[in-house]
């Protein structure tokens, strides 16, 4: 895994979370598994079927790490930074859905 930066901040670390999702592939798949992730939480709410919400974390990660290793070709930041790193999906996810990023 290569050097990255220490950060004491999300508002220092969102511009670096950036910069590792430059490629239009892993963001679509970065939404995609966000958005699945929204509709599984939603469908699990409202049919009761909680055992569903143990796929959450293999529908996110799945398809954020298919894009890191096979488009970005780089590690994702979870593996440093797991907290930023969630919230630094979701921010992004937001950004997409309001046009502040291209995908």
């Amino acid at each position: 895994m290569k050097n990255t930066p220490e950060f004491t901040s999300f508002k220092r670390f969102y511009p670096y979370y950036l910069q590792e999702h430059k490629n239009v592939t892993c963001r679509r798949l970065h939404f995609a598994g966000s958005s699945l992730v929204l509709i599984i939480i939603l469908y699990a709410l409202f049919s009761q079927q909680f055992m569903l919400l143990w796929l959450l974390p293999i529908i996110g990660y799945g398809f954020a790490w298919v894009g890191h290793f096979f488009f970005e070709k780089n590690s994702p930041a979870t593996f440093k930074y797991p907290f930023y790193s969630l919230w630094g999906d979701w921010v992004m996810f937001k950004d997409m859905l309001v046009g502040k990023i291209k995908w």
